[in-house]
């Protein structure tokens, strides 16, 4: 599977142009019409997070994306590893943003929600899985993994990792689009224009973040949860799914019992799983 240049670069120009002609659009919403990226692409990378780090070790700039055809030890969320084979898109973008370390879960989140949410703009219904999982038809078609340094107390410079299934092979949870296209009406979709795609909605997601802060991204974010009113238990109480902090937590209402109140608890990433099958878009 080969990358062409061009396509994307054409891809590149028809999503703005797409996304300007929609009033309610994400790239109006932000006010993104120009995006200024510099792509690096690979053949084969062990993880493009990794070489987007090298890049920015090297002086690249904010908005260096780079691009693996396959990856051999791609990360994922607490140190995991994987091999992602060709076929899906594999994508890292270094950023540049200058804000407290408290904030770094809120990469995920605007990110996250400017991808979904330009998918949904093209008809495919995306939705999203706390903390950072893209999901469609209750399946896990990709996940985001945000990396941080930071200094003196702020986080100057990050990587937001992406992979999305296009027509790769996928676990019994996940699914691809080529799938899910051969039974849904959508659009053609090569890898350049999903790529193309991605950025977009990862950097609209991002400049609306920068600009509005967290408090104007989170009902957006939690718009697209499918774990909104889901019940669950905590501890051996049973409460349920009401939202998600601006720290990136979620927000849990647990239900009275014979000796302890009603009472709202904030789990974050990592004590709970929600895994996957039924889930239904929230109204949060």
């Amino acid at each position: 599977m080969e990358f062409d240049r061009q396509q994307f670069a054409a891809a590149l120009e028809s999503v703005r142009n797409h996304s300007l002609a929609q009033e309610r659009s994400l790239v109006n919403l932000s006010q993104s019409q120009h995006l200024d990226i510099s792509l690096h692409l690979f053949a084969t990378l062990p993880s493009t997070n990794e070489k987007a780090w090298e890049l920015l070790d090297r002086g690249a700039e904010k908005g260096t994306a780079v691009i693996a055809i396959e990856q051999k030890a791609g990360r994922g969320q607490w140190g995991r590893q994987w091999h992602s084979s060709a076929g899906g898109l594999y994508l890292s973008v270094a950023l540049t943003p200058n804000v407290p370390a408290q904030q770094a879960r809120q990469l995920t989140m605007c990110g996250a929600w400017g991808i979904a949410t330009i998918l949904r703009e093209y008809d495919l219904p995306v939705s999203l899985k706390w903390p950072n999982d893209l999901i469609l038809s209750g399946r896990k078609l990709g996940g985001i993994l945000t990396e941080t340094r930071v200094n003196r107390g702020r986080i100057s410079k990050a990587v937001v990792g992406v992979g999305i299934n296009l027509t790769n092979q996928v676990p019994e949870n996940g699914i691809n689009l080529q799938s899910f296209l051969a039974n849904h009406p959508g659009p053609a979709l090569s890898l350049e224009t999903l790529a193309a795609i991605t950025l977009v909605g990862l950097m609209s997601g991002y400049k609306y973040w920068q600009q509005k802060g967290i408090d104007s991204v989170l009902p957006f974010y939690q718009n697209l949860l499918t774990s909104i009113g889901r019940s669950i238990e905590v501890n051996g109480r049973s409460g349920v799914v009401v939202g998600v902090s601006v720290d990136g937590d979620l927000r849990v209402c647990l239900h009275p019992t014979g000796v302890a109140p009603s009472s709202e608890i904030y789990l974050p990433p990592g004590t709970i799983s929600l895994g996957y099958g039924e889930m239904g878009l929230g109204n949060g």
